[in-house]
């Protein structure tokens, strides 16, 4: 084979095919090799661009290579400091730890702890189960219908997705799934605010009642805006009540933000929207600066656990930790985050726009910019609030041509029927517009085809 041959896509996706797992994803929706990466795009090895408005499923929070970060690591690796130290300490890590800190609410923040993992959200979350069942001594904990809180056994356990749970046999035990409200296809079949208000009462009589069935928990984990669930941010009322249902009843709450979390929300944490302070905090993906990183924060008194209970070889990553507190102090500044805010009505408004044109948008939800379209089958019969099937072949054939156009989006949801937006918070908004343009004429296509 000659050198020209091998700067095709299609001889590394071959080379992938032969070699790679079954388990890989993302190659079957972007059938293309990355040869170079920069701020919101991307290049194949043939030279085509892409708009990528996935970025590591947010974990580039300033997108790909972000001069300052990159910087910061290079002179790291140029000062011939530590790159691995297990949990030891170091200069890097204190600054990383007590600049991350001092952004949490102040009466956490004076009784914090953090434990570093090994770097994924998933290995946060059984980290974060196990603390609390250590310090409470109990077994079982409840976990929301469309969660998602990673694929090792146990962040499984507590997710919602049932195919992702289906062929995996004996998954951890005393795991109980409460409603989150989905006003759009409401659990309870209501809608709005009394969908909410049922949610809630719910939870509260679910756990008061003796004769629930379910023991005192020793943990209730959730997302404050569900992400692979479709993008479902948890109303004010419902986070507010699940915290103080929770205190009352002694109950750690866990807040996973490791998705919606580090300005994506257009809070720094996406919990502070409804002025809660929990016991635990997951951060991963974006905390990292684009380098692999997870951390458990939490409240001292549930630090029980002895030395090793939790452990992880590469939990000392300090390139990480470096690029992290750069990429930490700039987006937790005010007018950064009012930029996520703005950037990302401006695209709720548009979109809004679009969906009055179109029968195959059923919902769109925002939060920041943290966006959720949801497409739905025109001809298909509305449930009794109105709301028609999702579609996940739409939303796939919408996933394709928006590649086939150099847009890269991800889907999600019930049955994978909603796009996500989960592009870099530093996007320009020229580059939105182009994602727009893009989006806009890729649905406007397949509408005019969906129709009867």
């Amino acid at each position: 084979m000659n050198q020209k041959e091998n700067c095709t896509n299609q001889y590394y996706i071959a080379r992938q095919n032969s070699t790679e797992s079954n388990a890989r994803s993302y190659p079957r929706k972007f059938p293309f090799a990355i040869s170079k990466a920069k701020g919101s795009w991307v290049e194949d090895v043939e030279g085509n661009k892409y708009l990528d408005f996935l970025c590591g499923a947010g974990t580039l929070a300033l997108g790909h290579n972000d001069p300052e970060v990159n910087q910061a690591m290079i002179d790291l690796l140029a000062s011939d400091a530590p790159l691995h130290t297990l949990d030891l300490t170091t200069p890097v890590k204190d600054e990383f730890v007590h600049t991350l800190l001092g952004l949490l609410p102040k009466e956490l923040q004076d009784n914090a702890k953090i434990q570093f993992c090994s770097p994924s959200g998933t290995d946060a979350t059984d980290a974060a189960i196990k603390l609390c069942k250590t310090a409470t001594g109990r077994s079982s904990v409840i976990a929301f219908h469309g969660a998602y809180h990673g694929m090792g056994q146990g962040a499984l356990s507590l997710t919602g997705n049932l195919n992702a749970k289906s062929k995996v046999q004996s998954l951890v035990p005393d795991v109980h799934f409460m409603p989150y409200p989905y006003s759009y296809r409401c659990p309870f079949g209501l809608g709005g605010d009394a969908g909410t208000d049922a949610a809630c009462e719910y939870f509260e009589r679910m756990l008061k009642d003796p004769e629930s069935g379910i023991t005192k928990p020793a943990a209730v984990i959730l997302e404050p805006i569900q992400g692979e669930g479709g993008v479902i941010p948890a109303p004010v009322k419902f986070l507010q009540t699940i915290r103080r249902v929770t205190k009352e009843l002694g109950i750690p709450m866990i807040v996973d933000e490791i998705q919606c979390g580090i300005g994506r929300s257009g809070k720094f944490f996406a919990f502070e929207y409804a002025d809660i302070v929990p016991d635990v905090i997951l951060a991963s993906k974006a905390i990292g600066g684009s380098q692999p990183l997870a951390v458990v924060i939490y409240n001292k008194e549930l630090d029980k656990w002895n030395p090793g209970a939790h452990a992880g070889t590469f939990r000392g990553n300090q390139l990480a930790m470096r690029a992290g507190t750069t990429l930490i102090k700039r987006v937790s500044q005010p007018e950064f985050l009012n930029e996520v805010v703005e950037k990302g009505t401006y695209m709720r408004d548009r979109l809004l726009e679009l969906k009055k044109k179109v029968s195959i948008i059923g919902d769109i939800r925002e939060k920041g910019l943290m966006m959720g379209i949801e497409f739905v089958d025109p001809n298909a019969t509305p449930d009794k609030l109105g709301a028609l099937p999702g579609s996940g072949e739409i939303a796939a054939d919408i996933q394709h041509r928006c590649f086939e156009k150099h847009l890269i989006m991800e889907r999600g949801g019930r049955n994978g029927a909603v796009m996500r937006c989960l592009c870099a918070l530093n996007v320009t908004r020229d580059e939105i517009n182009k994602m727009l343009e893009i989006f806009e004429s890729v649905v406007m296509e397949v509408d005019a085809g969906a129709k009867k």
